[in-house]
């Protein structure tokens, strides 16, 4: 087999090119001879993630209608069906420390579970998220501790709520309680963060006008790496190549596309891809990209900010979210929530089907990472933070017994599957926040 290799490669090997590396997915030549498939499978990269939706759900259309098996998805969950069997729908679950009830502490406590301390000034202060806590023990053998990363471009400082400074709503993750991390929306920076040398916007515009890609300075080490593996490493490498490539064309097209536009706009900024899905989609591509590659282990992604105005109209939706939220129990309105809803879960399905469509090791990306996807909202009407819609997914290599769903009998704090995600991915810690214990029966076999 070609993965009994004299030579072993690093981890960290990276490809170089003008300006730039690129480091490489897990390839058999960089694990012991004759062991690579062992030492792979018994000791996968753990990696975690979390994927935040804005302003709750129409809980009706979420919640799966059984109890224990997830043998039958609700209206807003049915595009994870071909996934449905590593993934694991928790309710009853609540943010107490959002209370009283506001867009702004449904972002806050999402992932930090604490109570945003009530300011519109600089002396905000919140709490340690739990993707920081992971990202200071699995995040420091990275490139990129962790990587932060959101869909709206701007920082709408006008638009926050009511006695609560904007960070609170424009950052998920907080590496101090008075330390926001602000996130990324331009898949042109993510991409050079993750692969290239970064630089001012004036800077990179300059540098891709003087090379078509990436990726052509980097041919002679393709080409000499090639020769150093076997058949199946080289395949491994064209495979990562052309998905980089992929991703680099889909940049550079929007970054055309916003160029024919006679009108500036001063919103969406060079090389953001006009419609929303086709951006969400980018984004979760480079997730995929930089977990192959292996430059970070940890990662937030704010599908849409609270109070968010924008319309969906290539789902049919022209109203705004935002005042569509606030429905008055008005049976249109809420269904087109839904209809929100399962858009934002449609494309974490994409995602979470090409996780598993990746293989590593033995086994593939789905397998090797945990991912929550969720809200801190539950019926926004009323800005409601108790049986939020909450969701994980992945984590067959770690035990996860996915196709379940959890109905806890009373209200349970958030900060318990927090604590239990931690926990799985090797932080050990006694409590989280206002945790009271662990996630009974997400790694143990379902037993009805």
């Amino acid at each position: 087999m070609n993965f009994i290799q004299k030579k072993k490669l690093n981890r960290r090997t990276v490809l170089r090119g003008i300006g730039a590396g690129m480091a490489l997915p897990l390839l058999d030549a960089m694990v012991p001879a004759a062991t690579a498939l062992e030492k792979t499978a018994a000791k996968p990269v753990k990696r975690l993630g979390y994927v935040f939706m804005p302003m709750g759900c129409d809980h009706s259309r979420w919640t799966p209608p059984g109890k224990d098996k997830l043998d039958k998805l609700s209206p807003i969950l049915s595009s994870l069906a071909p996934v449905k069997d590593q993934v694991t729908v928790i309710s009853n679950l609540e943010l107490a420390q959002a209370y009283p009830g506001s867009h702004a502490t449904s972002n806050s406590a999402f992932l930090s579970a604490a109570r945003a301390k009530h300011t519109e000034s600089t002396d905000y202060y919140l709490g340690t998220t739990a993707d920081q806590l992971a990202a200071q023990q699995i995040g420091q053998s990275t490139q990129l501790p962790s990587l932060e990363m959101s869909m709206d471009l701007m920082q709408n400082v006008g638009q926050c709520d009511n006695g609560y400074a904007c960070v609170y709503q424009n950052n998920l993750s907080w590496s101090s309680p008075t330390t926001p991390l602000p996130s990324e929306a331009h898949p042109r920076i993510i991409f050079e963060n993750l692969f290239g040398e970064g630089g001012t916007p004036a800077q990179r515009s300059a540098d891709l006008q003087k090379k078509a890609s990436l990726l052509d300075f980097m041919l002679a080490d393709i080409a000499r790496l090639k020769r150093e593996v076997g058949t199946q490493d080289g395949e491994k490498i064209d495979q990562y190549l052309t998905s980089v490539r992929e991703v680099e064309r889909r940049i550079q097209k929007a970054e055309a596309d916003v160029a024919d536009v006679p009108l500036p706009d001063l919103d969406r900024p060079l090389g953001v891809p006009e419609k929303y899905g086709d951006h969400a989609r980018l984004m979760f591509d480079l997730q995929i990209l930089a977990m192959q590659a292996d430059i970070t282990r940890v990662i937030t992604f704010q599908l849409a900010r609270e109070t968010s105005n924008r319309s969906y109209t290539e789902i049919g939706i022209s109203e705004s979210h935002h005042p569509l939220s606030h429905h008055g129990n008005n049976k249109d309105k809420i269904a087109k929530i839904a209809k929100i809803n399962a858009f934002h879960v449609s494309l974490f399905a994409g995602f979470l089907e090409k996780l598993k469509n990746t293989p590593e090791g033995n086994g593939t990306l789905l397998d090797h990472s945990l991912y929550m996807y969720g809200s801190g909202m539950n019926n926004p009407n009323v800005h409601d933070h108790s049986d939020l819609p909450i969701l994980v997914a992945g984590g067959a290599a770690g035990g996860m017994q996915g196709g379940r769903h959890i109905q806890f009998e009373k209200k349970t704090p958030l900060a318990n599957l927090h604590l239990t995600l931690l926990d799985k991915v090797g932080v050990k810690l006694d409590s989280f926040a206002d945790s009271n214990g662990k996630v009974d029966g997400l790694f143990e076999p379902l037993s009805i």
